[in-house]
């Protein structure tokens, strides 16, 4: 059983839905990065999912866009994100962690040397939104024989042809993209997604979690009562960008996060 599967079967034994943040790694230097990272299971955070830069982010908005340019120009690189994995595991050995980002990064390492140095440092999953399911040899199995959960995206158009391929192969848990379009560019509305995340459960006996338009306390509620959880990345992306604390970041996290867990 992996981290990302014993957490979910514990919050389900709780009665809980899960929290999940998203942030950069490096955003916006790795000092204050690893803060905030070092301090999400504290506020909360049922499992971190962690940016890796990328110059082309073609799935994301301009909050996490930017975080990214941000983390690039302090430097941040593969090795310095891995190593930050590494940090957080001197500390933290139950919380489960998912790279997420683009092909890219990983093919100009290698996959083989790169699933070995993310299992080594203590990563749990893989979301790589640009791998559709008929590329799954390229990635998706090997990390699944080395170990590695591999998360699928499913979105508004996933029909009931295409789900079957999404869900094959995916394990950890499903994410939802509730939103038509990019991340951060529309508020999620939980009426019309809960439908959906019904189609998908009827599917898969994995976990669905709901991101991508989620921003508030009152957000992260509804999508927890109509999913097995939510997901915040932009509106926790753009505080970092404003230049706030890491306690301050952390405290707005918190609230995301007694928001998701007062939804079970």
């Amino acid at each position: 059983m992996s981290r990302i599967d014993a957490r979910f079967a514990a919050l389900r034994a709780e009665g809980r839905k899960a929290f999940v943040s998203f942030v950069m790694a490096g955003d916006p230097d790795r000092d204050t990065s690893l803060a905030v990272i070092r301090g999400l299971p504290g506020a909360g955070v049922d499992l971190i999912e962690l940016g890796m830069p990328f110059t082309d982010p073609m799935a994301d908005g301009p909050a996490i866009q930017r975080a990214g340019q941000r983390a690039l120009a302090g430097g941040q690189t593969m090795d310095r994100t891995l190593a930050m994995v590494r940090a957080f595991r001197e500390d933290d050995q139950t919380t489960p962690i998912v790279l997420m980002g683009y092909y890219n990064p990983i093919y100009s390492r290698g996959v083989e040397r790169f699933l070995q140095d993310a299992g080594a440092a203590g990563v749990d999953g893989l979301i790589i939104v640009d791998l559709p399911p008929e590329e799954d040899a390229e990635l998706c199995l090997p990390a699944q024989a080395a170990g590695l959960n591999f998360i699928r995206l499913a979105t508004p158009t996933t029909d009931e042809r295409r789900l079957p391929k999404v869900l094959t192969n995916t394990s950890g848990f499903v994410y939802y993209v509730s939103i038509t379009g990019i991340t951060g560019a529309a508020e999620a509305d939980a009426a019309a997604v809960a439908p959906e995340v019904a189609r998908i459960k009827a599917a898969t006996d994995l976990p669905v979690c709901v991101g991508f338009g989620v921003k508030t306390p009152q957000g992260a509620r509804a999508i927890a009562g109509i999913a097995d959880g939510a997901v915040v990345g932009s509106a926790i992306v753009e505080r970092i960008g404003a230049g706030e604390s890491p306690d301050a970041v952390l405290a707005f996290v918190r609230s995301l996060a007694e928001a998701a867990h007062a939804a079970g």
